[in-house]
């Protein structure tokens, strides 16, 4: 990434903006949103500096302090006498093929604080606020540690995620899936030795919610979350890793093993990430906010119209189980056509070859076990219209990035499902990146998995069309029904994990369980919840690469519900917030060209919703809802057509949803 490139640009726009009465600030600053609803303040006490946010006469984020310290000694937002301030407003314009929507507009405005070689940029939206530092400083920096604190004026609720690890020192803690359930407590609550997964979503006493992550984070760290004294949150970050070593799980992963006493060393003059903020009057608000899009950079790749989103058809999930043909199945090439031939007939653009391929054990991803040919395989793809995404695990693929990348393009694979990273450090976040220039060299697509949430990546290299951090569906295969409850995870992630960009759950199941039935098995896997509510999901969650985890010859038994999930985009034109309350339940509408989708899921409760479709009034609806059966056979369900009404009223059975289709 170009970050000088980038600071550049943003100082030459805010001289073109700088309103006439910039100055030297005392000790406070403050930055409103255009509509004036939100206010963000910077205040300088005993030389420190702090940030609170208020929303009309609440304050939302009180007092909290912020700082950077680097390994001279130097540290930024400490010592601090004054800040030369420039103020400016614009509209955050973006478009993106790879979004739920083609186009964003949002007004902002804009506070830049200069302190001689650091400056803090804080922006305000009218539903979110964000800060980061900027360097102006030669030759390479050293960050010691990057202070964040989030205080709060009571014992608020907070659902949060934290690592699913059982080490106890925190610096191990970093090395995780980044797949763990919700909790909803207070913060004094939370154990102060279990670092939290951003975002982090609070309640405030008030009514509203306050979303916090780190975004648009590039050659830096991620960031965790600890509580701190008081009602507080801290920020934690992974320290710089000094050494690696080959090992892991199944010997597919680049483990740390010593760490340096710095979180990062990067380039002098440069943009850091941004803290965001998103403000929630209700709990929809989360999930029509485009303030992480705008904060996002721009795509750095140039012409991506070779990228292709679409759906992809994987046979992990079930096992590479299939029945009624006359070959072995399982790991070899009959297979693999087997699987090309449904995603030809169903117009599924990507057949993923996951583990499996290349020999165990070796880390070398040119020693392909001898049941595969791949090369025909991929060759056979091809001829049928559809694109080979190959497994890799991480440490293959770190080995020798370009190498990789070259010898599978000359073979014509259409991109990777890069696994077990298992880390968020400054180095992981360098291969992501190292790994999405070097596929995008060559036209191939990238799906991050065993991984953190994106916070922005996937807007500036646009080729990486997915991202895991998530605890989805392919944990049925494994967990057992005291402690794995899907239902209640999939009502909740809209509202936190996807506002900060898609995720690779993995939805798709045939094989419906309505509560009490689930268990967790390998072979022939199945879903807790019914039928439509897998349909939903191809609506409510974002993935630009969809996956369908089940077996060809299910979807085939199941062809009225294959048709629908073949049919459905990816990306999107326009979305529409139609209900939902977090935890409990969620509808929207998304449309791409003149046809609208609709999908919601409920939680374990049976319910009865109306939604507003009166913009869609007396068109064609083509509708999937629970059976009448449901709540015992998940995978009962009813298939109707009819014209829109102006209000739908739609019966959820306990783990249910709906899907429909609207044409003109």
């Amino acid at each position: 990434m170009n970050i000088n490139r980038q600071f550049l640009r943003l100082l030459i726009i805010t001289l073109l903006c700088t309103v006439a009465n910039d100055g030297f600030a005392e000790s406070r600053m403050t930055v409103t949103s255009p509509n004036g609803r939100l206010s963000a303040e910077i205040t300088l006490e005993k030389g420190k500096v702090y940030f609170n946010i208020c929303s009309g006469q609440h304050t939302l984020l009180e007092p909290s302090h912020l700082a950077m310290r680097l390994a001279d000694g130097t540290v930024l937002g400490e010592n601090v006498k004054t800040f030369k301030t420039k103020k400016s407003s614009g509209i955050t314009s973006k478009k993106s093929a790879f979004y739920t929507k083609d186009a964003v507009n949002l007004p902002y405005n804009r506070l830049l604080m200069s302190a001689g070689k650091y400056s803090l940029e804080v922006v305000a939206y009218d539903d979110g606020v964000a800060y980061r530092w900027h360097t102006m400083m030669p030759d390479s920096i050293t960050i010691s540690d990057e202070i964040n604190e989030f205080s709060f004026s009571s014992d608020c609720m907070v659902w949060e995620t934290p690592v699913n690890s059982d080490e106890k020192e925190l610096d191990k803690q970093t090395t995780v899936s980044f797949e763990n359930d919700y909790y909803h407590r207070r913060i004094s609550e939370l154990n102060p030795n279990l670092l939290i997964q951003a975002p982090i979503l609070v309640e405030l006493p008030h009514g509203q919610k306050l979303l916090i992550s780190d975004y648009n984070t590039l050659d830096y760290p991620g960031m965790f979350l600890l509580p701190a004294d008081g009602n507080s949150l801290r920020s934690y970050y992974a320290q710089y890793p000094a050494t690696e070593f080959h090992g892991g799980y199944a010997m597919r992963q680049l483990r740390v093993g010593e760490r340096a006493p710095f979180i990062a060393r990067t380039a002098g003059t440069r943009a850091f990430p941004w803290k965001i903020f998103i403000v929630a009057d209700s709990d929809t608000d989360l999930l029509a906010t485009d303030v992480p899009f705008c904060l996002a950079n721009d795509n750095c790749l140039g012409d991506v119209s070779w990228v292709k989103p679409g759906k992809v058809a994987w046979e992990w999930w079930s096992d590479w189980n299939v029945k009624g043909v006359d070959f072995t199945v399982g790991v070899n090439t009959q297979t693999y056509k087997y699987w090309i031939d449904f995603a030809a007939r169903n117009g599924i653009e990507y057949v993923i070859m996951d583990e499996g391929w290349s020999v165990p054990l070796k880390s070398d991803l040119t020693q392909i076990i001898h049941e595969i040919d791949l090369p025909e395989i991929i060759r056979y793809g091809k001829s049928k219209g559809v694109g080979i995404i190959l497994w890799a695990g991480f440490y293959a693929f770190a080995r020798d990035i370009d190498g990789v990348v070259d010898h599978f393009a000359d073979l014509g694979a259409a991109g990777f499902k890069i696994d077990f990273i298992d880390r968020n450090d400054q180095k992981a976040y360098q291969f992501i990146e190292k790994a999405a220039r070097a596929c995008a060299r060559r036209k191939m697509v990238i799906d991050f998995h065993g991984i953190f949430a994106p916070v922005g990546f996937n807007y500036t290299f646009p080729n990486v069309l997915n991202f895991e951090g998530v605890l989805g569906l392919e944990r049925a295969k494994f967990l057992p029904a005291n402690e794995y409850d899907q239902v209640r995870i999939d009502c909740i992630l809209p509202f936190i994990r996807t506002v900060v960009g898609p995720m690779d759950y993995t939805q798709g199941a045939m094989n419906n369980t309505s509560r009490g039935n689930y268990f967790p098995r390998n072979n022939n896997p199945m879903s807790q919840g019914t039928r439509c509510r897998q349909l939903a999901e191809y609506v409510i969650f974002i993935s630009p690469l969809s996956m369908l985890c089940d077996s060809p010859d299910q979807y085939t038994r199941n062809q009225q519900c294959a048709d629908f999930i073949a049919r459905i985009p990816t990306v999107w034109d326009e979305t529409r917030i139609l209900g939902g309350e977090i935890g409990e339940w969620v509808a929207e509408a998304r449309r791409k060209g003149d046809t609208w989708y609709i999908g919601g899921i409920t939680n374990w409760t049976e319910r009865d919703v109306e939604l507003d479709l009166s913009w869609l009034s007396g068109r064609s609806m083509s509708i999937y809802t629970d059976g009448v059966n449901a709540a015992r056979n998940a995978e009962d369900y009813k298939f109707s057509t009819c014209t829109v009404p102006a209000k739908l009223k739609v019966h959820l059975a306990p783990g249910g949803g709906f899907a429909a289709v609207v044409n003109n």
